[in-house]
C-alpha cells in the first residue's frame, strides 16, 4: 500500500502563504484521486480539496480562490498552495488517496490509518 507523508506546515500571519507537500512512497499514476483534509482543535476532520488523476479539482467553499491543489505524477507528490490564509485555516492537514465520484471523495483508508499530518497555524 502507498504511504503518504505530509510536510510544509508552519506558523504564519493572517494573509500569508504556505505550501504543503504530500510525498508518496510509490507511483501515484494509478491513484484515482488524492485529497487534503484538515482538523481544527475541537472540530471534526473536514475535506479541504481533492484532485483526480485527470486533473479535475474540487474545493471546500471557504478556501475557493485561495487554495490550489495539484499533483505531480512524475514526482509522486501532491501539493496544496495556500494563500491569503485566515485564522480559521488553522489545523492539522492530512493527505489521503482514494476515489472521486462526481463531487464526492472517498478515502481509501479509515482516518485511524492516516499519517501524522502537518500543523498549520495562522495568527490573526
Amino acid at each position: 500500500q502507498v504511504q503518504l507523508v505530509e510536510s510544509g506546515g508552519g506558523l504564519v500571519q493572517a494573509g500569508g502563504s504556505l505550501r504543503l507537500s504530500c510525498a508518496a512512497s510509490r507511483s501515484i499514476l494509478e491513484i484515482d484521486a488524492m485529497a487534503w483534509y484538515r482538523q481544527a482543535p475541537g472540530e471534526q476532520r473536514e475535506l479541504v480539496a481533492f484532485v483526480t488523476s485527470d486533473g479535475r479539482t474540487d474545493y471546500k467553499d471557504s478556501v475557493k480562490g485561495r487554495f490550489t491543489i495539484s499533483r505531480d505524477n512524475a514526482k509522486n507528490t501532491m501539493i496544496l498552495e495556500m494563500n491569503n490564509l485566515k485564522s480559521e485555516d488553522t489545523g492539522v492537514y492530512y493527505c489521503t488517496h482514494g476515489r472521486a465520484i462526481g463531487n464526492y471523495y472517498y478515502p481509501a483508508r479509515p482516518m485511524r490509518e492516516w499519517g501524522q499530518g502537518t500543523q498549520v497555524s495562522v495568527s490573526s
